[in-house]
């Protein structure tokens, strides 16, 4: 038994098709949803690709940056808007898999996959990015937060589709920067950080700390922030930040790492993330 394939060309038609086959699966890059299938065995009606909706495979940089759901990551980490304003993003993508799985994944496929371990989730977290949805009812808007739900799990609605990725412009004077840790190369992540840190002189101003592959959902740690907001930079604030992130996440046990080895190197990363970008030459911009 097969499914229909569908692409359509513009937006409206794919919400069409969303209304024809609700029970149908939405694919860019494809890359977890073929695996997935492949261990389930389960036959969709059919598959809509959204490739040839041309109006999403483009990067607007306006006031802030809209990108596309269908821009594959490795036009997303090397357009200049998001090199020069969100290096962690960049960070986060150049771990992300092999080559070939960068040329098809999406931003939009990776938070619709709904991991907690999701390489993507952290730097966008700490960027306050919004997810575009779209239906024949109009637009919504939802942090990362509201989006994803719990693991495999989102907010997406039946009618919807993901639309783009929205991140507001960063300030002038932070940086970011995005750590991770797995088994092996192309592994997932044990655990990851995204931070985002303004310096005022030595003490530390507005924080963003978010970590994934610790909690049923990527999360902001905003009781780590609070340790680090208006500290003065250096190594006693970093190792009060790591001993709060150690109680901040709640990780598993499982077969990349335990749950207390993910405790240790999740305060290694939020350690290490604070001192490169508080150091003279920063961890970005």
């Amino acid at each position: 038994m097969g499914f229909e394939y569908h692409q359509p060309s513009t937006t409206a038609e794919a919400l069409e098709l969303v209304a024809r086959f609700p029970d149908a699966e939405i694919i860019a890059g494809g890359t977890d949803l073929m695996v997935r299938l492949n261990k389930t065995r389960r036959v969709p009606p059919a598959l809509i690709s959204l490739r040839r909706v041309q109006e999403l495979t483009h990067i607007e940089n306006g006031s802030g940056l809209r990108i596309g759901a269908a821009v594959p990551l490795r036009d997303v980490a090397t357009h200049p808007a998001v090199a020069a304003g969100f290096p962690a993003l960049v960070d986060a993508i150049r771990v992300f898999g092999s080559p070939q799985i960068r040329n098809m994944a999406t931003l939009a496929g990776n938070l619709c996959n709904a991991s907690p371990g999701a390489d993507c989730a952290p730097p966008l977290l700490i960027y306050d990015a919004l997810v575009e949805l779209r239906s024949a009812a109009g637009v919504r808007e939802l942090t990362i937060e509201d989006f994803i739900l719990g693991p495999g799990a989102t907010a997406l609605e039946a009618g919807e589709i993901v639309t783009a990725i929205r991140v507001p412009p960063p300030p002038p004077a932070a940086r970011s920067i995005y750590l991770r840790k797995g088994r092996v190369q192309m592994d997932l992540a044990i655990t990851g950080v995204a931070a985002r840190l303004e310096m005022d002189g030595a003490t530390c101003g507005a924080v963003r700390i978010a970590a994934g592959a610790v909690a049923p959902v990527p999360r902001r740690l905003p009781r780590t922030e609070s340790v680090v907001a208006g500290a003065a930079a250096g190594a006693e604030t970093w190792a009060r930040a790591r001993a709060e992130a150690q109680h901040e996440i709640s990780p598993i046990s499982d077969v990349r790492a335990s749950e207390q080895y993910r405790r240790h190197l999740t305060g290694v990363l939020v350690e290490r993330s604070l001192a490169r970008l508080a150091s003279t030459n920063g961890g970005g911009t």
